[in-house]
């Protein structure tokens, strides 16, 4: 036999991300000689996993570089820690270097959005183990995955327009083929967090597993309602956050826990080993059919959503990721009352404006 092309675009060792193969199981457990599982892990946990630029660069590369490789069955795309799976791009980066460059993050978006379809045409299923928080991108590019298993201590949701952004890199895409219109009219404008079990009773998420241990034994998240569905008028309650006292039980319980993710990893293991049975060709091909009402909307909305991004670097993003960067720790919205009033008596957007609306001059303006 002839030695095998290589068909990845460069060969690449990575420094912002890892990434690495480990054993794909058998039914029993067993590492199956010559088959593997590319796992492509963020690795940014003081800023919670939100990607640099660098980083994007190297998530292209690396689900390229899984879906070429023939001896990989299936890609698990995670993140280090356990504290988030991701939280989106970095809004340091953002404020620091892309705020008032809009000719700059038009570029950058063109890579997020390689990113995104990095993921959507990987040759292999891409599962996302959700080891904490996936919020904004980060849940972006979790909803382009194939399947998600995920801490039950995790939080899903979008926070574009708290922070000056829309969420069009993906989730106003996506979110309305898992939920439905409405849920997802709710999610995507009001940015109001789910927990996993309200991520997995609105169709986000495959599976989810407890990573709460007390005296050596797993407990589920005891801050959130799983005792019941409804409350005393009919309205939905399972997995809303606890209230009162109870809640701060809860606090004090988990305080006391550790954390262990093994179950999340026995989880991902058990779900690429069912796939590893099943006729590869056959099984992407399935991938790639259902993934097709992914792509409808993204491939159409893509460019034209990467173009207004960068005009609205000028403006409101250029507010809100200044404010998420600077303000102080307990405020970091801008003053949405005063925009509003602004732009209601026909201000222009100027760096006055900017500087009225900011937390940091309001803060600054307080302690005169």
């Amino acid at each position: 036999m002839e030695s095998l092309k290589n068909h990845n675009i460069v060969d690449k060792k990575y420094t912002e991300i890892i990434f690495e193969k480990r054993p794909c199981l058998d039914k029993n457990g067993q590492a199956v000689p010559g088959l593997f599982n590319a796992w492509i892990i963020l690795n940014n946990p003081k800023q919670f996993n939100s990607y640099t630029t660098a980083a994007v660069k190297e998530i292209i590369l690396a689900f390229g570089e899984a879906s070429n490789d023939r001896s990989v069955v299936a890609v698990v795309f995670t993140a280090v820690g356990d504290k988030a799976f991701c939280t989106g791009g970095n809004t340091k980066e953002y404020a620091e270097y892309y705020a008032g460059n809009p000719q700059e993050y038009s570029q950058y978006m063109r890579l997020f959005n390689d990113m995104v379809s990095a993921i959507l045409k990987c040759e292999k299923p891409v599962v996302c183990r959700v080891n904490g928080m996936r919020i904004g991108g980060g849940q972006e590019i979790g909803m382009a995955c194939d399947f998600s298993i995920s801490s039950d201590m995790a939080r899903f949701g979008q926070a574009g327009p708290k922070h000056g952004s829309a969420p069009i890199g993906g989730a106003t895409d996506f979110l309305p083929l898992y939920t439905g219109v409405e849920r997802a009219m709710a999610s995507l404008t009001l940015c109001e967090p789910w927990s996993a079990q309200q991520a997995y009773f609105n169709g986000v998420i495959t599976e989810i597993v407890p990573v709460l241990k007390v005296n050596g034994k797993f407990i589920a998240n005891p801050m959130v309602v799983t005792d019941r569905m409804f409350d005393e008028f009919g309205k939905i309650v399972y997995g809303t956050s606890k209230t009162g006292e109870e809640l701060k039980k809860a606090k004090d319980l988990v305080a006391t826990a550790e954390t262990d993710l093994s179950l999340l990893d026995t989880a991902v293991d058990r779900l690429i080993t069912k796939l590893l049975y099943t006729f590869p060709n056959c099984t992407n091909k399935t991938i790639s059919e259902v993934r097709k009402f992914k792509l409808e909307h993204w491939d159409k909305n893509k460019e034209s959503s990467r173009e207004w991004l960068a005009l609205n670097m000028m403006t409101e993003a250029k507010a809100g990721f200044k404010a998420f960067n600077e303000g102080p720790k307990e405020n970091r919205e801008i003053d949405f009352l005063k925009l509003r009033t602004l732009l209601a008596a026909g201000n222009p957007w100027t760096e006055e404006m900017h500087n009225v609306i900011s937390p940091l001059y309001n803060a600054q303006k307080q302690n005169a």
